[in-house]
């Protein structure tokens, strides 16, 4: 997978070294020789992925991770820190910038393209949920991405899969005071307990005893309910050709042992961050599938969707021989509660009766708003004598008690009229509406707070 590519670095040597590696390996490089100027870049949506030197003057690359990380726009944007600091301490403070990953000079090649490939891959990822999210927020969707940015990492549930005591007990100590870790050392009943309990990240040793640590990241990564668990290696100094594997597997993170426990506890946090940041694009997402689909005011399907699911639900009664009623509502003379109480009462009231209505209407019918005062259900596997049943049960749930309005100061009667069709061996969708339409107004004409049938 290719991808664009910012190489910041304040010495010339050290961007052509980078820029020859990656371009063999068909990445766009773009360059920049100081913080403001990535921070440009970055903000003009230029790059992927930023390799950033850490020792620059002026502004060094922890103060530039910082700033990026910081900005809603530039979050997403994953960076690796390259430089010759090689101690713990380093690794630990770019991490608490931000930085996705830590890489030493002199900078092993493998191990760079592996790590650009992996990120890449998430960067994709992200990419279309940031698109879908920014739809969504354009539609009026609450945006939740603040919020994820200003996440602490914290409070997340750990699996460990970790077969030597000593090893695991260490790991579970550093992170406690963070997080809830639960330590497995069965490596199928780790896969049965992160796809059952549905944890936060999981954490693989490789060095399981009689079990390719690998291969449980791959079957957590073939798991729907895995899928997008965060994953995090735990290798040996040996184990380098597997850590480049795992990551072309799709696991987000490694730690190499003797494992220091403020890195663990770093880019434990790194990931939490990550996965609460996408886990919000996913919300912002849903929301806008729901805004689309949903009346706001009720919480019912709206039309639109009622549109797309009638005809496949037609269509599954006529094939399976099965009756299929569709039911019309319509608030009798509601215009008259919206001209002498105004249209915040009358709103209350269409809450109050598409409430009523779902109280009274069957789990497998499909209650849908279709503007104004009007409400449609459709009745699969439902005779035309048991939905007039249940119509009338519905007008009578209406009628049975008076209406709250103004926030409960005043109560007024409300009644409803219903027509109702059931299909035919030939019926299409816009023929069962005008059906049950027509009977809906029999009923309007015959006196209304009514329900009367439209059979053929």
């Amino acid at each position: 997978m290719t991808a664009r590519v910012l190489v910041v670095d304040d010495i010339l040597p050290n961007i052509k070294l980078l820029e020859a590696r990656l371009t063999a390996e068909y990445f766009d490089i773009i360059t920049a020789m100081n913080g403001p100027e990535a921070l440009a870049i970055c903000g003009e949506g230029k790059c992927d992925i930023v390799l950033l030197d850490v020792m620059m003057p002026g502004m060094d690359g922890f103060e530039v991770c910082r700033r990026l990380k910081s900005d809603v726009a530039t979050a997403h944007i994953p960076v690796v820190m390259v430089t010759a600091l090689d101690q713990p301490a380093d690794r630990v403070r770019g991490l608490d910038c931000g930085a996705d990953d830590f890489l030493t000079k002199p900078v092993d090649e493998v191990a760079l393209i592996a790590r650009v490939r992996s990120l890449a891959r998430m960067k994709v990822s992200l990419d279309e949920l940031r698109q879908r999210a920014l739809t969504a927020a354009s539609l009026g969707v609450p945006n939740k991405l603040d919020k994820a940015l200003a996440d602490d990492g914290r409070n997340g549930r750990i699996l460990l899969v970790d077969d030597r005591p000593n090893s695991a007990e260490r790991m579970q100590s550093a992170l406690s005071p963070h997080h809830q870790v639960d330590i497995e050392t069965g490596p199928q009943e780790a896969l049965f307990r992160a796809v059952e309990e549905g944890y936060d990240m999981v954490l693989v040793s490789l060095g399981l005893k009689d079990y390719d640590g690998l291969r449980l990241c791959s079957q957590l990564r073939s798991v729907e309910r895995t899928r997008q668990t965060p994953l995090l290696m735990i290798a040996d100094m040996e184990d380098r050709q597997k850590v480049l594997r795992g990551l072309d597997l799709g696991v987000n993170d490694y730690l190499s042992r003797p494992v220091d426990r403020n890195e663990l506890v770093a880019r434990v946090r790194t990931q939490m961050r990550r996965v609460r940041y996408a886990e919000a694009l996913r919300d912002n997402v849903q929301a806008s599938i729901e805004l689309a689909l949903t009346d706001p005011m009720t919480g019912l399907y709206n039309r639109r969707y009622l549109e797309t699911h009638l005809a496949a639900m037609l269509e599954q009664s006529v094939r399976r021989g099965r009756n299929l009623v569709l039911m019309i509502l319509d608030i009798d003379h509601f215009k008259s509660v919206n001209d002498s109480y105004g249209h915040d009462c009358g709103d209350e009231v269409l809450i109050q009766f598409a409430d009523r209505v779902k109280r009274v209407v069957r789990s497998a019918d499909l209650l849908c708003r279709i503007g104004g005062e009007e409400f449609i259900v459709i009745m699969p596997d439902t005779s035309l004598s048991l939905a007039q049943t249940i119509a009338e049960r519905v007008r009578g749930s209406v009628q049975a008690e008076l209406f709250p309005i103004e926030k409960g100061a005043r109560a007024i009667p409300v009644t409803v009229s219903i027509g109702l069709a059931q299909t035919t061996p030939d019926a299409d969708p816009d023929a069962l509406f005008r059906r049950a339409d027509k009977a809906l107004y029999r009923s309007k004409n015959e006196g209304r707070n009514r329900v009367t049938s439209d059979a053929a």
